[in-house]
């Protein structure tokens, strides 16, 4: 009998132990707490889980040592907390501090590729802002984007990235290699590509690569979204009566290719014979000539049903917009009062 008392006292306090130690270890692991770190915090590869409780003990980050230690050993995995760059948030619980290294996410940046831009461009600034050892020079950066095998299966008749790499605000790790940020812009991409927008080429008899062609022109000749079905009308119509596209846009490009860009059109760049070279070549051109929006791509599925072909700045609301006409007589006029403007502001 006395030893019936004697166990069952014992297994009440040892219940009684373990709720409070349960208790305890519960409420220092989920209560938030301020602390005063404002830099970011490394966690080098290889570094052991009490290791990493002491870094963050001396960052004040981690105030209950003992119960982080206690937590790792009994009910979770020590060996999942990752190398990395974190900076943690105040106030914030032990148990959140430990999620976060296990996700083990790096320090990161924002890339920002303006919409309209050509590889030319995006490969300058991935050069400048993701440098890597041994370093890569532009030209480099720029070869990267002749890896078709990203593209393949969405377009085999690339024949480089031009018109694949989205356009858009990223958030890349700090030292992310060119080459992946390249990757995920075309991952980036497909992901924006609807599946319905490959029925509706079909409806218009286009490929996707006709598709991310005509998008590049329309992003570049208009930065108005209400008048890009109109823009893509004057394209459409201009293919079905075999009339040259004439897109000042693509004699850019061939002076981007040519490296010899200044600003500036000149008359060797509208003269000049090349495949991109719209005013001469029939059709669309050989490819895309920039990185196109979603408003541009669904501007090229869905041309606006018109008569016209063709489109003038339109001087008199500034705005960026265009006049749009059917006939060579009223293209003249609106030429003409465009060259007026032109003049009155050199």
């Amino acid at each position: 009998m006395k030893f019936t008392r004697w166990l069952f006292t014992l297994l009440l306090v040892t219940a009684l132990a373990c709720g409070a130690f349960a208790y305890w270890l519960y409420a220092a692991m989920r209560t938030p707490v301020e602390h005063t770190s404002t830099d970011y915090i490394t966690i080098e590869q290889g570094v052991g889980s009490n290791r990493i409780l002491q870094i963050l003990e001396e960052h004040d980050v981690i105030q209950a040592p003992l119960a982080a230690k206690l937590y790792l050993r009994f009910f979770d995995n020590g060996n999942k907390l990752q190398a990395g760059d974190y900076l943690f948030a105040s106030p914030i619980s032990p148990l959140e501090v430990i999620a976060r290294l296990k996700d083990g996410k790096k320090r990161t940046k924002t890339l920002t590729i303006p919409e309209g831009w050509t590889r030319f461009e995006i490969a300058k600034r991935l050069q400048a802002q993701f440098p890597v050892e041994p370093p890569l020079t532009e030209e480099e950066v720029l070869a990267m984007m002749n890896d078709v095998s990203l593209i393949a299966d969405f377009a085999p008749e690339a024949k480089n990235l031009e018109g694949f790499l989205y356009p858009t605000t990223y958030e890349v790790e700090l030292d992310a290699h060119p080459k992946s940020v390249i990757e995920k812009m075309v991952k980036q991409f497909k992901s924006v590509w609807l599946p319905e927008w490959d029925e509706q080429a079909r409806k218009i008899n286009k490929s996707r690569f006709e598709i991310v062609t005509m998008a590049s022109l329309i992003e570049n000749e208009s930065k108005i979204d209400a008048e890009r079905a109109l823009v893509a009308s004057v394209i459409e119509n201009r293919l079905e009566q075999g009339i040259p596209l004439g897109i000042d846009a693509t004699n850019v490009y061939i002076a981007k290719l040519l490296n010899r860009w200044d600003g500036i059109i000149h008359k060797s760049d509208v003269e000049v014979d090349h495949p991109y070279n719209t005013r001469k070549i029939y059709g669309l051109p050989p490819g895309p000539i920039s990185s196109a929006s979603k408003s541009a791509f669904e501007a090229a599925l869905n041309p606006a049903q018109t008569d016209y072909l063709y489109y003038v700045l339109n001087v008199e609301k500034g705005d960026g917009s265009h006049h749009f006409y059917a006939t060579a007589a009223g293209f003249s006029k609106g030429k003409a009062a465009y060259q007026r403007w032109l003049a009155g502001q050199r």
